[in-house]
């Protein structure tokens, strides 16, 4: 155990995109370098990573590698109290391998242990996300692994997010990973997701049970 923008309506755009539609729809014509200015803004704004947005809400982050061979990788993304560690996202990664050999060298950092967001940010890349699916999961039985991880009580429902993410720099972008996070009820619900990440994609049946598996297989 180790611890150490496709469209803007696909990620934490999803409100300015919003807005964006009613202006357009609206009777009163909007001037066109407004909305310009508007869609610029939107396209230009970073994406908030899940790491910066746990240390902003409870102080501190760190993550713990659960479990991880080379096509996937299980963590714990947590925040520390009175040296008490509560895991906020639970993280099921699935790397795309083309994309995964084009960064090797962030791709080993990674796979040491770092965080992938901030990792892949500090060499310079752009982080996007594609989201497929938010939702939520129940967690049944007793002393489920991420439940214990997350210091919660047995049978609890967790907020669920699945998405592509995507890096790019210069006029290079790679799909490196499909990523499915399980957020700690006091850190993210399924309203608080859908506002941040409006999904891009229609999950079918058969996408939305592989997901649930992910989540719940016991590592």
């Amino acid at each position: 155990m180790t611890t150490v923008l496709y469209p803007c309506s696909t990620t934490v755009y999803g409100a300015a995109a919003q807005s964006l539609q009613y202006l357009t729809m609206s009777r009163n014509p909007v001037p066109s370098l407004v909305l310009a200015a508007a869609l610029s803004a939107c396209s230009l704004q970073p994406e908030v990573l899940n790491s910066e947005r746990i240390k902003n809400r409870f102080g501190n982050y760190g993550v713990e590698i659960i479990d991880q061979d080379d096509n996937m990788r299980r963590s714990s993304l947590y925040s520390t109290s009175a040296g008490k560690r509560t895991c906020r996202t639970y993280a099921v990664v699935k790397f795309a391998g083309g994309g995964v050999l084009d960064v090797s060298d962030v791709h080993q950092k990674v796979i040491g242990g770092a965080s992938i967001g901030s990792t892949f940010k500090s060499d310079g890349w752009e982080i996007r996300k594609e989201t497929i699916y938010v939702g939520e999961v129940d967690v049944p039985g007793e002393h489920h692994p991420i439940t214990e991880l997350m210091q919660l009580d047995s049978n609890t429902s967790l907020a669920v997010h699945a998405y592509h993410l995507h890096i790019e720099k210069d006029s290079t972008s790679l799909h490196y990973a499909t990523i499915v996070e399980s957020h700690h009820p006091a850190y993210l619900d399924k309203s608080e997701l859908l506002e941040l990440y409006p999904p891009s994609i229609q999950a079918d049946a058969e996408t939305i049970l592989e997901i649930r598996q992910l989540v719940l297989e016991q590592h």
